[in-house]
């Protein structure tokens, strides 16, 4: 292919894994001469980095490749490729291009990243280019992601990847491959170079974080997520850091009191719960029970009463009954969650559950308890929001508010989204904020001094 002047355009689905993941192709791509589209249209090879977490975000994928193959007919040279989990899953499906209804040239798995400069050789010949090949070590720890963080403030990165937990619903170890870290001081000098750049916050990822571990060859030790977290809050007391996501039976006491220690490790945490029921977390695998789950939360409670808590539940999962819907709605009324990512179960082929166990709640029956578990949170959410009003509160300036020009927007530590009157603020500013109103989903407010 002659690269002068060839455009990439990259449309990313699901996790924060994969908008990182994006980064990183970006960086692969434009270091061997592309450039980077801003739209479909005016691209040569599109990729779409895919999610295989449900059926309906793969189903989505599949509807948009329809949408864009249109986008041939003036282009006859036009490259597209699936990236990411769907790749992993289906592997040489996505290449037949008359049960798929439509053509797609490039299917890459979520390790072989470095390989699409060989990859788009191979599709541009006419050839059907496939890596899924998973690894067994960190992929990318040297490749420096190009941004497309929220506006030059907040950024995202990759401290290992994989996940082992196996639980029964998910494809993740399937697609992701088993748990490797990377190493510290690759995420130091990151962390410290976008700190230097004028980014104010860093989100660390994993599929599982606290499963984080690297073992120091010289000194004969062995550094655990809590201590990577506190060395990149060390880096500068302005630099907030995030991160997600963690599994239940993994978060440590010693992790809670590393963010007690660091006012710039934001007080927010992500722990998925999914069911409020034991009988259920069994049939998921989920290695622990409803009250080890609220012994972790109540640890939590404890050493951060300032910590917003927020969860992942899955509505209708095999052989869900009514009394353990209701378990589910009762933890969620005494956790008092800030927020929820909720879905209804959907079943993967290849998981434990798909060979164990029936999907057997009726969907008109998964759709109502889902929307039960919704309009729960919804009051949960406006309850937290409205005892938030009158407080003061630190805010990280993103932008401008997505619904008025004369208004601003960002987020506190508690990872909740405030929108205030402030145009002589910019990105990148901390500004502190009275709230004065909510929503469900929103603070609202005005500057004020600091307290």
């Amino acid at each position: 292919m002659d690269k002068k002047n060839k455009k990439v355009y990259i449309e990313t689905y699901g996790c924060q894994m994969n908008f990182s993941d994006s980064e990183i192709v970006a960086s692969v791509v434009t270091s061997n001469n592309f450039t980077i589209a801003g739209s479909p249209q005016e691209a040569d090879v599109i990729f779409l980095n895919t999610c295989s977490i449900r059926e309906h975000a793969e189903k989505r994928v599949i509807n948009r490749l329809r949408e864009l193959q249109h986008l041939r007919a003036k282009k006859p040279g036009l490259l597209m490729g699936v990236l990411g989990c769907m790749a992993g899953r289906l592997k040489e499906a996505l290449l037949e291009d008359e049960k798929l209804g439509m053509r797609i040239d490039m299917v890459v798995g979520p390790d072989a990243y470095r390989q699409l400069p060989r990859l788009l050789k191979d599709a541009e010949t006419g050839g059907k280019a496939i890596d899924v090949i998973l690894s067994a070590e960190e992929t990318y720890a040297d490749i420096g992601p190009v941004r497309y963080g929220a506006g030059g403030v907040s950024a995202f990165i990759s401290i290992m990847r994989g996940c082992e937990n196996f639980c029964a619903y998910c494809v993740v170890p399937f697609t992701r491959g088993k748990e490797r870290s990377r190493n510290p001081d690759s995420v130091l000098s990151e962390a410290r170079q976008l700190f230097d750049e004028g980014y104010r916050e860093v989100t660390l990822l994993g599929q599982n974080v606290n499963s984080y571990r690297w073992q120091d060859e010289h000194a004969g030790s062995i550094l655990d997520f809590s201590d990577l977290l506190e060395m990149v809050a060390g880096i500068n007391s302005r630099l907030r850091v995030r991160f997600a996501t963690s599994h239940p039976k993994d978060i440590s006491d010693k992790l809670i009191h590393t963010i007690a220690k660091h006012p710039n490790i934001c007080r927010s945490i992500h722990l998925p719960v999914q069911s409020g029921s034991t009988e259920v977390l069994k049939r998921m695998k989920r290695k622990y029970t409803r009250a080890q789950y609220l012994s972790r939360i109540q640890a939590v409670k404890k050493l951060l009463p300032d910590c917003a808590l927020s969860t992942d539940v899955i509505a209708g999962y095999c052989g869900e009954t009514e009394d353990e819907h209701r378990e589910t709605r009762s933890l969620m009324k005494e956790v008092a969650f800030d927020f929820a990512y909720m879905f209804k179960y959907s079943e993967r082929p290849g998981t434990i559950a798909a060979k164990l166990f029936d999907d057997d709640v009726p969907d008109d029956v998964k759709t109502r308890r889902l929307k039960e578990i919704i309009d729960l949170q919804q009051e949960i959410s406006l309850l937290s929001n409205r005892r938030d009003e009158g407080s003061t509160c630190e805010v990280l300036v993103e932008g401008r508010s997505k619904r008025s020009e004369d208004k601003m927007m960002g987020r506190n530590s508690r990872n909740k989204v405030v929108v205030f009157q402030g145009k002589d603020s910019k990105p990148g500013d901390y500004v502190w904020v009275k709230i004065t109103g909510c929503t469900s989903a929103t603070l609202m407010g005005t500057i004020v001094d600091q307290p």
